[in-house]
This record gives structure tokens, C-alpha cells and sequence, in this order.
């Protein structure tokens, strides 16, 4: 797996917002843009645009499927082992914590 770090925040934060971080990724919109349509979402669902319902809904109206990963072992399958069993397309990932995107294995 290749790391590339991504952080388009006009003010580079790194904390707080990693949900409209991934899915400016995912969607190829400014961090802008997608503060506005999640944002736009949440108000729409009446929660916060960090919620999963919230970024969730979001992500199925651009065309996204949410699939979860089988509970066998949920600590041993990596972001890394899900990079290398997914060399193409583009995924929103929700870790314990976090949300990120990995594009084409990267």
C-alpha cells in the first residue's frame, strides 16, 4: 500500500474534520464543497455532518454502497490489507475514530 497524504482544510487543520476531508477525496470537491453538501445533509436529517447517518446519506446520493467488513478478526484486516485487496475505485473507510478514503490502493 502507498500513503499519500491529503489535507485540502484551507487552514490545514488535521483534527475534527477528517469526514469532510475524505470525501472531498472521494468526490473530487474542494474541502469547501464539501463542507456545504454535508453540512447542507445535516440540516436536511436534522444531526451533525460528522455523523454516519449524516456523511453516510451523503455519500449514497453521489452513488456510493456502504459494505461493512465481516467481524472475524476486526482488528487483523488493516487499512493497509483493504488498500492492497482493492487496487481500483474509490473507497470512504470509518475506522474507530477516523474517516478516510483510499483511491486505486493508495
Amino acid at each position: 500500500m502507498s500513503y499519500q497524504n491529503y489535507n485540502p482544510n484551507p487552514k490545514g487543520s488535521r483534527v475534527g474534520d477528517c469526514t469532510v476531508r475524505a470525501i472531498s477525496k472521494a468526490l473530487d470537491k474542494s474541502w469547501d464543497a464539501a463542507f456545504a453538501g454535508l453540512t447542507a445533509k445535516a440540516y436536511e436529517l436534522c444531526d451533525m455532518p460528522s455523523s454516519n447517518a449524516v456523511w453516510g446519506a451523503y455519500l449514497r446520493d453521489h452513488g456510493f454502497i456502504r459494505d461493512i467488513i465481516p467481524m472475524e478478526c476486526p482488528d487483523c484486516y488493516t487499512v493497509a490489507d483493504f488498500a492492497r485487496d482493492h487496487p481500483r475505485g474509490t473507497y470512504v473507510l470509518a475506522l474507530r475514530g477516523h474517516v478516510l478514503t483510499v483511491r486505486d490502493g493508495t
